[in-house]
C-alpha cells in the first residue's frame, strides 16, 4: 500500500484527504518515509515551497502541490523549488487521484521501504527513522537487490552490478558489503544486513 504524506493545516481539508485517500487504496500518513508528498504551500512558520526546496536537498519524493494560490508565478515557482505537480483549491477529486496515480506509476521503481528502511534509488539515499545517508552507485544497487530478495548470493550481487556496468568482484563486493552496513548503522538501521555463510546476504 503506497504512503502518502498530509502537509495541511487545515483541519477539515486535510480529513477530507484521509478519507479520500483511504477509500481509495492508499495509507495517509503524518510523518516517516513515504512515497507521495501532498503540500499545502500558505503553511504556518515555513511555507511549503521553502519545505520543499529543503526536502530536495535530500529526497526525491514525489511533491504535489495542493493549494488556494493560483498566480501563473505560484506555479512556476512551485516546479521551480521542485514539485512534480500543482493543484488549485477547491480540487476535484478524481483528478486528483488521477494526479497521484500518475506520478505514483511514473516511480514506481525509483524507491522501496523494507523494515522502515527506504532506498531512494535515483537520488542514491537511504532513509531511516528521519535520518538519510548518501550511498556510492555500488552500494544503493546492492541495497536495491537485497530489498528485491529474500536471499541474494554473492554471484547474484555481482551478476547485476556488471549488468548494471560497475565493474566488481568477490573482495570488493565485500567491501562494499562492510561500508554499506557501516552507513546504515550511522542512521540507526544497525545489523539490517546478515551474512549468511557460505552462500551471500539478506535483509
Amino acid at each position: 500500500m503506497k504512503r502518502i504524506q498530509i502537509i495541511e493545516d487545515d483541519t477539515v481539508i486535510r480529513t477530507e484527504l484521509k478519507m479520500l485517500l483511504q477509500a481509495n487504496g492508499y495509507m495517509p500518513v503524518e510523518d516517516g518515509p513515504c512515497d507521495l508528498i501532498l503540500m499545502d504551500v500558505n503553511l504556518p512558520g515555513e511555507n511549503g515551497f521553502a519545505r520543499c526546496r529543503k526536502l530536495r536537498q535530500t529526497s526525491d519524493t514525489p511533491v504535489i502541490f495542493l493549494t488556494a494560490r493560483d498566480t501563473p508565478e505560484d506555479e512556476l515557482l512551485a516546479f521551480g523549488v521542485g514539485g512534480d505537480d500543482f493543484i488549485r483549491k477547491p480540487y476535484h477529486s478524481s483528478v486528483l487521484l488521477a494526479r497521484i496515480g500518475r506520478i505514483l506509476k511514473n516511480t514506481v521503481n525509483d524507491s522501496l521501504t523494507v523494515r522502515g528502511l527506504t532506498l531512494n534509488l535515483p537520488g542514491m539515499t537511504a532513509l531511516f527513522d528521519g535520518k538519510s545517508v548518501e550511498l556510492t552507485k555500488n552500494e544503493a544497487r546492492i541495497l536495491w537487490c537485497l530489498m528485491n530478495k529474500e536471499l541474494c548470493t554473492r554471484d547474484e550481487l555481482i551478476e547485476d552490478l556488471w549488468t548494471n556496468g560497475m565493474y566488481i568482484d568477490g573482495n570488493t563486493l565485500y567491501v562494499n558489503i562492510g561500508r554499506l552496513r557501516e552507513k546504515l548503522g550511522h542512521i540507526g538501521a544497525v545489523d539490517f544486513i546478515r551474512t549468511v555463510r557460505g552462500v551471500g546476504y539478506r535483509l
